[in-house]
């Protein structure tokens, strides 16, 4: 063994710790999540600092639930089912061994198939051992004691590391064990004192019925209570009346290390009784040092993490079984502003009449209206998969503080996504909103102009004439087709209103001697501009054409005094 290298104990237990969250991730994420990278990336940086110090390998003596490094315990977690040093222990784990290079590839593997070791069940086959064996490691060294069928006694097995040489054949093992167990159970004699219910071929007492009914009610009432979420009263409680930081660091962590269960579990109810309890603890600063604040509001984030949020949406989605509509509404009301992205993502994906998609709407509606600084920095995101939905819950929900963002829209290379804006903004319809509609008169896009001019229009919004006059008079540069004119020209009327009688009368007028004569689709849309003024003045200029030459300003005008009231 060589001597050991100059490596502050404090290094080495947060290599463990790290260690400890990667297993965390392992088993709440999937390998292509975010989150899952993020923490292979700190285990592997964790290993740098011990490698630094000049040690050519790390040697861990593992201790039931604990892990040693020379002589000092540097993890230590004496509830077994989280304990990685337990994990490692109960299938014989004695000495385990890290050499340099280990954090490229080989510790991620060593992770999965702790992480895998876990959940096997009793009859399984397989255990730690012959699943490590199976692997090869050239990094990763391990002592395993061995049962000696003779006596009994565990010991350290062979005289090096099982990560080199083939274990003992599990099935031979297995075998020795079976009948070993059966051996035991055909010979022990029975203790006195026990009793057999073979000796008894019936009971000697009958209950009456109100005593059956009162055992019936209290075990009804046994089954009816959620333990979970007693458990949780009594975490909560102990959070709130000790005060010692050991004690309220060790709640916080078990709260850490639950919540994936409770996920995984498909238990929304007591999820959201988590991150509504330690939301309301975190605005208890008389009660919890900033230090305790900070950890549990990080805490009552997890859920709003778009990794975590979206894993939970599709495990929702696809359950065979949905939770219930109270269960998922206690989830989704806890939601934070960071997840406004990943809701509005998938409400497209679900069915719009499903219940899911009802409450994940109102969860939207809610995050929208509270936090429109996230709606305003998803608005200036052009190439988020959210962008239509965030514009259309604009329009919906008419916000105002919306408008900047919703005008920066109408700049988007898509035109589609300039039409929603233009849609967006003539919702809201407020000073702001039409001036920022102001810019669709001159998109390059037809339909754009024609929302943007057809809702300034509409409004009357006065700020528009000074760009929509001029196309009008007809010193616009561009081609312009017959729908998109006779827009134009009913925008001008409805915003010039009596200033409009005297241009739009003499483009309807026939010419004559000293007077220029308008092309016939610039006179019929004259005549449809002056139907929408709906004044006296206006219907006595159109009767004057009812009978005009030209048959397209003939149905212009009737068309213009039918939809004025004054056919």
């Amino acid at each position: 063994m060589p001597a050991p290298a100059v490596l502050p104990q404090q290094q080495v237990e947060e290599l463990l710790r790290t260690l400890v969250k990667g297993l965390r991730a392992f088993q709440m994420y999937l390998p292509n999540n975010p989150i899952y990278q993020r923490a292979i990336q700190n285990v592997r940086a964790a290993f740098l600092p011990i490698w630094g110090a000049g040690l050519d390998r790390l040697v861990l003596q593992v201790v039931e639930t604990d892990l040693v490094w020379e002589e000092q315990v540097i993890y230590h977690q004496p509830n077994k089912p989280e304990s990685l040093a337990w994990s490692l222990f109960k299938d014989g784990m004695r000495v385990l061994t890290f050499f340099p290079g280990v954090e490229e590839e080989e510790i991620v593997r060593f992770l999965d198939i702790v992480q895998r070791s876990r959940t096997l069940s009793s009859e399984a086959g397989d255990d730690l051992l012959t699943l490590l064996w199976e692997q090869e490691f050239g990094f990763v060294q391990y002592h395993f004691t061995e049962f000696i069928p003779d006596s009994g006694v565990p010991g350290i097995s062979g005289e090096g590391a099982y990560s080199q040489a083939a274990p003992t054949d599990p099935n031979v093992v297995e075998q020795q064990k079976q009948e070993t167990r059966g051996k035991v159970e055909e010979e022990a004699p029975r203790k006195s004192g026990v009793v057999d219910i073979e000796d008894f071929d019936s009971t000697l007492y009958w209950l009456d019925d109100a005593e059956i009914r009162a055992i019936a009610e209290a075990i009804e009432r046994e089954y009816k209570q959620d333990l979970r979420a007693n458990v949780l009263g009594v975490l909560f409680d102990i959070l709130e009346q000790r005060s010692e930081d050991w004690a309220r660091s060790d709640v916080i962590g078990t709260l850490e290390s639950y919540l994936p269960h409770l996920l995984n579990a498909g238990d929304f109810r007591s999820v959201a009784l988590i991150l509504r309890e330690t939301r309301l603890l975190v605005h208890r600063p008389e009660l919890f040092a900033a230090q305790h604040r900070e950890q549990l509001d990080l805490f009552t984030g997890q859920l709003s993490d778009p990794g975590v949020l979206q894993q939970i949406l599709q495990s929702v989605s696809e359950a065979q079984t949905p939770p219930s509509e109270e269960d998922l509404g206690e989830l989704f009301r806890e939601l934070r502003p960071a997840g406004l992205e990943t809701v509005l993502v998938w409400l497209p994906r679900l069915p719009a009449a499903s219940a899911i998609h009802k409450l994940l709407a109102s969860a939207a509606d809610r995050l929208a209206e509270t936090t429109p600084q996230e709606v305003l920095r998803l608005l200036r995101l052009p190439q988020s998969e959210a962008l239509p939905a965030v514009i259309a819950l604009c329009g919906r929900l008419k916000l105002q503080a919306a408008v900047p963002g919703l005008a920066d829209t109408l700049s988007h290379e898509s035109a589609a996504f300039r039409l929603a804006g233009v849609q967006a903004l003539d919702a809201i319809g407020t000073p702001a909103a039409l001036q920022a509609l102001e810019k669709t008169v001159d998109d390059p896009d037809r339909e754009v102009r024609i929302a943007g001019v057809g809702a300034m229009g509409r409004r009357g919004y006065k700020g528009a004439l000074r760009r929509i006059e001029p196309v009008v008079q007809g010193k616009l540069q561009r081609p312009i087709d017959q729908t998109e004119r006779n827009r134009f020209f009913e925008a001008y009327a409805l915003i010039a209103g009596a200033g409009a009688l005297e241009l739009l009368g003499t483009m309807l007028s026939a010419g004559g001697l000293f007077k220029r004569k308008e092309p016939v689709d610039v006179r019929a849309a004259a005549a449809l501009a002056l139907g929408r003024l709906r004044s006296a003045e206006a219907r006595a200029i159109l009767e004057r054409y009812k009978e005009d030459k030209e048959l397209v300003v003939r149905t212009a005008v009737s068309r213009a005094l039918r939809e004025g009231g004054a056919a």
